[in-house]
C-alpha cells in the first residue's frame, strides 16, 4: 500500500508540475502570438492600400534575408521545420534571436506579397521563448524539448483557434508514425491557455460550420475516398515542388541575398501575368472557397509555385496557410469536375491537404470538427488518412523522424529523417517478389 502512495503522489506532483509550466509557456506564446498576428495585420492594412506594393518584393526579401543571415541564422524557412530539427539534434535549444528576427523578416516578407503563411513563425516564436524559458530556470534537456513542443501547440492553437488540433498537432507533428504521449498533458494546458489569451486579447479566429445531413451519405462518402487520393496527390506535388525549387536556388551561383531579388522579380512577373491572388496570406481566397464560391481551375498548381519560390528565395513565413490555400482550391477544382458541393470539399480539401504534406492525419481530422462542426467528422478523417497514406514517405518538414512503413511491401530503414530514408524495394522488385511467391506455391502445389 505505501508504494502505491509513493507512485500516486509521484504522478501527482508531475502532473501539478507540468500544469503549472505549461500555463506559462501558453500564456507566453498566447501574448507573443497575438502581438505578431496584430502587427502583421496592422502590415498588410496599410500594404493593401497601395496596389502596386508587390513590386517591392524583391527588396522585401533581400532584406528578409540580411536580417535573418547575419542575426539569427536558425529562423530561415517556414517556422516548424526549425523547430522540429531543434528538437531532434539539439534537445529544443534555441537561439532568443530568433524571436525578433522571425518576427520581423515574416512580416516584411508577406505584407510585401510573399506566398508564406503565419503560424510558422509563431511556432518558433512560441519555441523560442519556451527554450529561452528553460534555460532561465535551468531545467534539463528532457524538459526544455517537452516545453519547446508545447511552443509548438500554442502557437498552432492561437493562430488557428483550434485549441485540441492545436495540442494534437505539436506531438503528432515531430515522429511520423508516433505520438508523444508524455507530452500530451502539457501540450493540451499550453495550447488551451495560448488560445484562450489570443481571444482575450482580441484576436478574431474563422469557424464554418458545415450543413450535411445527419444521416450517413454512400455516395458522398465513396466521393469523400476518391477525393482522399486526390488531395494526396496534390501534398505529394507541393512536397516535390519545394524540393525543386531548393534544388533551383541551390544551383544559382549567387550570394544568398542576390537570390532573394530573383526571387522577388519572379513573383512579380508571375502576378502579372496571372494573378495577385496567389500572392500573401490568401486568407479572403480561403474564406470564399469554404462558402462555395468558385476559383479559377488552376489556383492550387499556381499557389503551390508561388509558395515554392518564396520560401527558397529569400522569403520568410509558414507553410500551413498556404497548404489551406492549396487545399481549399484543390477541393474547389474536385468538386467542379464531379458536379459536387464546392463549401464540403473545400473543407475537406483544407484537412485532407494539412494530413498528406505535414504527416498529421489526427490533428488534420480534429482540426475538422473544431472548424467545420461534428458532422463532417467522418467524411474528413478519411480523406485525412487516404490523403496522409497517399503522400508516400515525405513530408514538408524533413526534419520528421519515420517510425512507421505506410506500406508493409516496402522497404526501409525506420528511425531515420524524412530527407534520409531511403526505400530499397522498387515497384519492379516487389511485383516480381510477388511473381516468384506465386511460382513457388504453384510449384508445390502441383508437385504434390
Amino acid at each position: 500500500m505505501k508504494k502505491r502512495l509513493i507512485e500516486q503522489t509521484v504522478i501527482f506532483f508531475s502532473i501539478l508540475k507540468w500544469i503549472i509550466l505549461a500555463t506559462f509557456v501558453g500564456a507566453i506564446v498566447g501574448v507573443s502570438t497575438t502581438i505578431f498576428l496584430k502587427l502583421l495585420h496592422l502590415s498588410i492594412d496599410t500594404t493593401n492600400n497601395y496596389s502596386l506594393t508587390f513590386l517591392f518584393l524583391p527588396f522585401a526579401f533581400f532584406t528578409s534575408v540580411i536580417i535573418t543571415k547575419y542575426l539569427a541564422p536558425d529562423a530561415e524557412g517556414h517556422g516548424t521545420e526549425k523547430v522540429i530539427e531543434a528538437i531532434h539534434k539539439n534537445h529544443g535549444k534555441m537561439n532568443i534571436m530568433v524571436v525578433p528576427v522571425k518576427l520581423v523578416s515574416t512580416i516584411i516578407s508577406i505584407a510585401s506579397g510573399g506566398s508564406a503563411g503565419k503560424e510558422g513563425p509563431c511556432a518558433q516564436i512560441g519555441a523560442g521563448l519556451a527554450s529561452t524559458f528553460s534555460d532561465i530556470f535551468r531545467f534539463n534537456n528532457d524538459d526544455r524539448k517537452k516545453l519547446v513542443i508545447c511552443g509548438i501547440s500554442a502557437g498552432f492553437s492561437a493562430v488557428f483557434g483550434t485549441p485540441i488540433a492545436g495540442a494534437i498537432f505539436g506531438v503528432e507533428v515531430l515522429v511520423i508514425g508516433n505520438i508523444l504521449y508524455d507530452v500530451l498533458l502539457p501540450s493540451f494546458v499550453s495550447g488551451i491557455v495560448a488560445f484562450q489569451v489570443s481571444v482575450l486579447l482580441g484576436i478574431e479566429h474563422f469557424y464554418h460550420p458545415i450543413e450535411i445531413a445527419s444521416s450517413f451519405d454512400r455516395v458522398l462518402f465513396l466521393n469523400v475516398l476518391l477525393s482522399g487520393v486526390f488531395f494526396g496527390l496534390c501534398a505529394f506535388l507541393l512536397i516535390e515542388s519545394l524540393k525543386l525549387f531548393k534544388t533551383l536556388s541551390a544551383k544559382i551561383p549567387l550570394w544568398m541575398p542576390f537570390k532573394g531579388i530573383i526571387g522577388g522579380i519572379l513573383l512579380i512577373i508571375l502576378s502579372l501575368i496571372f494573378s495577385k491572388q496567389f500572392l500573401g496570406l490568401g486568407v479572403e481566397t480561403i474564406e470564399s472557397t469554404l462558402v462555395g464560391n468558385k476559383v479559377i481551375w488552376y489556383a492550387f498548381l499556381m499557389k503551390i509555385i508561388f509558395t515554392s519560390i518564396t520560401l527558397n528565395f529569400g522569403g520568410s513565413g509558414g507553410i500551413l496557410t498556404p497548404i489551406f490555400f492549396i487545399g481549399t482550391t484543390a477541393g474547389v477544382f474536385f468538386a467542379d469536375v464531379m458536379n459536387l458541393d464546392r463549401s464540403i470539399f473545400a473543407s475537406i480539401g483544407l484537412v485532407g491537404l494539412l494530413a498528406g504534406a505535414a504527416n498529421t492525419p489526427i490533428a488534420a481530422s480534429i482540426m475538422a470538427v473544431e472548424i467545420f462542426g461534428s458532422r463532417i467528422a467522418p467524411y474528413a478523417a478519411i480523406a485525412c488518412i487516404i490523403s496522409f497514406l497517399m503522400t508516400g514517405h515525405r513530408s514538408v518538414y524533413h526534419s520528421q523522424m519515420i517510425t512507421v512503413k505506410k506500406a508493409r511491401s516496402l522497404g526501409m530503414e525506420l528511425g531515420q529523417e524524412v530527407d534520409g530514408i531511403k526505400i530499397t524495394h522498387s515497384l519492379e522488385q516487389i511485383t516480381e517478389s510477388k511473381i516468384k511467391s506465386f511460382l513457388i506455391s504453384r510449384f508445390k502445389k502441383n508437385k504434390k
